[in-house]
């Protein structure tokens, strides 16, 4: 089959950036030197411009997942454009696309049954999407955004500017202008395209599958500490318009903490979660069909299916009673009912049903883990 024609732009970009960091950064480290300065600013545009994507890029833009200000719109604007991946109307519009039709390969611009080279970079290197290169119809609301537009128009003086007017200033202030472009320009830009590319890339082929398995996405926490949070992929691809990616705590998703942040002195807004009760009906539906699957090859299998079917019906039946008494119980503590006869009553009774629940999912968890183990 005859491939589209190379982007000859695309390649060079890759090419050219990519031989500078990792022949011409080395030489120069080498006979030249760089100091703590430049290093400082490497890592700082490199969290700057690779959050920029995140944040900004896909959670705000791509899956509306918070408000910003238009401070912080700006910001991420640029620092996007510095990360040199399109603009925020095309990327958005990709990306809208790949989860759309995720894995399907005549559809999504960087199906991962194509291939860990092609959702890595090889998407961008040939003219698969020519067809729908300037079809921006699944962003008509950012066609609305003053700053998606503004930077949409005046995309490429922005990366100029952002890259080399940034870099080159910082570096003429600390007197090595060549060193700090090679080090916090180049060399920063190419590490932010390749661990973003991860998301596309590994993070379809490497990991676990919690939630759902649907689809190519996986969760993996390395990956989320090189993708600045976003290696919890099977999660994002279920539960796309939640602004966490790692929910627990222990997650590491500085992505999720900046916004989370930015809330607390009014920068960004109206942050969307998920119901927890979606997430734990996700999470033991996949564990059913896994059990499932693994006790069907075994002797006694009628009767571990029938077990099993009735512990996680007795589940949900906890979690249902569980999670809806929990609302009771917030709607409660709003009024001045919480400390009246009903409040406590309602009080005790989600105690109960909190820890009926806790027990019940201990006792599925065993069954499952044992189940498993069996087969």
């Amino acid at each position: 089959m005859k491939k589209p024609p190379l982007i000859l732009t695309n390649a060079l970009v890759f090419i050219i950036s990519g031989a500078i960091a990792f022949i011409g950064v080395p030489l120069w480290v080498a006979y030249q030197g760089i100091d703590w300065a430049e290093i400082g600013t490497a890592i700082f545009l490199f969290y700057f411009t690779g959050m920029s994507i995140t944040a900004g890029y896909h959670r705000l833009w791509s899956h509306k997942t918070y408000d910003a200000n238009i401070v912080v719109r700006v910001i991420l604007a640029i620092g996007g454009a510095m990360a040199l991946q399109n603009s925020i109307l095309h990327w958005s519009s990709d990306h809208r696309v790949h989860h759309r039709h995720v894995d399907d390969n005549d559809k999504d611009p960087y199906s991962a049954k194509k291939g860990l080279w092609f959702a890595h970079i090889g998407w961008m290197l040939r003219e698969y999407q020519a067809k729908r290169y300037d079809d921006y119809s699944n962003c008509k609301d950012l066609q609305k955004d003053s700053v998606v537009m503004w930077q949409h128009k005046y995309y490429l003086p922005i990366v100029l500017a952002a890259n080399f007017g940034i870099t080159g200033l910082l570096g003429y202030l600390n007197g090595d202008v060549m060193g700090m472009i090679l080090v916090a320009g180049v060399l920063r830009l190419v590490l932010v395209h390749h661990v973003t590319f991860f998301i596309n890339s590994l993070a379809h082929f490497w990991g676990s599958q919690p939630y759902t398995d649907k689809n190519t996405a996986r969760d993996n926490g390395v990956l989320a500490f090189f993708t600045f949070g976003e290696g919890y992929h099977n999660y994002h691809h279920i539960f796309e318009y939640d602004y966490r990616n790692g929910i627990r705590w222990y997650q590491f998703d500085p992505t999720k903490w900046l916004i989370k942040g930015l809330s607390y002195v009014g920068l960004t807004s109206n942050l969307r979660k998920v119901p927890e009760e979606r997430i734990e009906k996700a999470l033991a539906a996949m564990q059913l069909q896994r059990a499932s699957e693994k006790v069907s090859v075994l002797p006694n299998a009628e009767e571990m299916m029938h077990t099993i079917q009735e512990e996680y019906d007795l589940l949900m039946q906890r979690m249902s009673e569980y999670y809806a008494t929990k609302k009771r119980v917030m709607r409660v503590k709003q009024r001045t009912l919480k400390r009246s006869i009903e409040g406590l009553e309602l009080a005790y009774k989600y105690k109960e049903l909190k820890h009926a629940f806790a027990v019940q999912k201990e006792k599925w968890t065993h069954l499952q883990s044992l189940s498993l183990q069996m087969a």
